[in-house]
């Protein structure tokens, strides 16, 4: 457990991430300060991956409910798949109504119960308690999901947090409190645009920030997308990997016409953690069972080896290393090994931008969404600031750059902006 030297009275930000979570407490003399996670047998780090992962144990005599979240919570997964739950994205189900609880473990679990006990392990890693703090969390213009009611969303966020024993806690859209934040480097009033890009929903926001107005900032308008970094890593999955596990093959049945191998298989490569659930008696045997006639057996057998011995992680992490890498070069190689399977194909930003571009084509229709609800034209945004992992796809900044200019593009704190400006918004 880490520790940090407190003031008398807490205030939080806290980024309730998709993907990662950010904790940043506002000092008593307006700064900030990103409280860091630890764990064991992982280097401290500033954000805390949001997975929660449950099994019971005996313990008097009893079984009891355990939990572990962060790096910790894949460890325990891994260590025992077939009787540890691992949740993951929870964010991304707060605004739908058709989710309301699931059986874990024998236990009935409402999102709000699965939320405040991340929640808690979350702020007990770093010696908080959370009935002492006033906090601000931060959520999505648009939550994500086809059918998202934003309202509902957010009074499920709001339930998560009390559940968790938080005491005061106040709700700030993501982007207005990345501008928030932008505002600190302003020296003038200004007009600005604040792309907010997190693991799964990237939100565009125009905002007339004044650095010495203590009012925050006025909002002009708003828009977002249900798509984000992890979008990006799909279609990475997709055009490169599964090939390679069998993707585009055929097979027979009974000797008749070619049929294409299951595509529904490969949509669970998107995360690592689907895998897990194909481990089913049933879809395996299927698997197996195509893989009888497939016109490429190695690569189905490949398929069933990384489910079985649950490499989707390690997948996972080559696919990531290979998008950030992308980032700085033209060009990288994708490499991942495992027993008897290997996977090394180059991969080009030309080819990678190609995959993406649909993506990125939605990015800029929501930034003219925002820019018509404000009323205004590329020209009268003075400033442009960018935040999270996916703002530093060159793709994405370039389209910024093309509207608005390279001078007023500006970017920075790729993980905690958001976390930042909470702190330091007054509930």
């Amino acid at each position: 457990m880490s520790s940090v030297t407190l003031p008398n009275t807490l205030r939080l930000g806290i980024d309730f991430g998709t993907t990662n979570s950010v904790i940043v407490l506002a000092t008593p003399d307006g700064e900030t300060k990103t409280i860091r996670f630890s764990f064991p047998d992982h280097p401290d780090s500033d954000t805390c991956r949001t997975l929660l992962c449950l099994w019971q144990d005996h313990e008097g005599g009893r079984l009891v409910l355990k939990e572990a979240v962060g790096p910790a919570a894949i460890d325990a997964y891994l260590d025992d798949p077939a009787e540890s739950r691992l949740i993951m994205s929870m964010k991304t189900y707060l605004a739908q109504k058709s989710f309301r609880e699931t059986q874990l473990l024998g236990r009935r679990m409402t999102l709000d119960m699965l939320i405040a006990q991340f929640l808690k392990c979350l702020l007990d890693n770093v010696g908080l308690d959370p009935a002492q703090v006033s906090t601000t969390v931060g959520r999505p213009v648009h939550f994500a999901g086809d059918r998202a009611d934003d309202a509902f969303g957010e009074q499920r966020l709001r339930e998560s947090f009390a559940r968790a024993g938080f005491g005061k806690v106040s709700v700030a859209l993501e982007p207005e409190a990345a501008g928030w934040r932008f505002a600190q480097r302003l020296k003038a009033p200004a007009t600005v645009l604040v792309g907010d890009f997190g693991g799964g929903t990237s939100d565009f926001s125009i905002l007339r920030l004044d650095p010495d107005s203590k009012k925050g900032a006025e909002a002009l308008g708003y828009s977002g997308v249900g798509i984000a970094g992890d979008q990006f890593d799909y279609r990475i999955i997709d055009n490169v990997i599964s090939p390679h596990l069998g993707k585009n093959c055929t097979y027979r049945v009974m000797g008749g016409s070619p049929l294409p191998v299951p595509i529904e298989w490969y949509a669970s490569l998107g995360r690592w953690h689907r895998l897990s659930l194909m481990r089913t008696p049933q879809t395996m045997r299927n698997i197996q069972d195509v893989a009888r006639t497939v016109s490429e057996p190695d690569k189905l057998q490949a398929l069933l080896t990384i489910i079985e011995d649950q490499q989707g992680q390690e997948l996972y992490k080559s696919v990531g290393e290979a998008k950030r890498a992308l980032s700085s070069a033209e060009s990288t190689v994708l490499r991942f090994a495992y027993e008897n399977i290997r996977i090394e194909e180059e991969v080009t930003r030309a080819d990678f931008e190609r995959w993406i571009a649909p993506d990125v084509a939605r990015f800029e229709q929501a930034v003219e969404e925002a820019l018509s609800q404000a009323g205004l034209s590329a020209d009268g945004i003075d400033h442009v600031f960018l935040t999270g992992g996916t703002s530093f796809v060159p793709a994405v900044r370039d389209m910024f750059i093309r509207k608005f200019g390279a001078e007023r593009v500006d970017m920075g704190g790729e993980f905690v902006s958001v976390a930042e400006g909470l702190a330091l918004m007054e509930g």
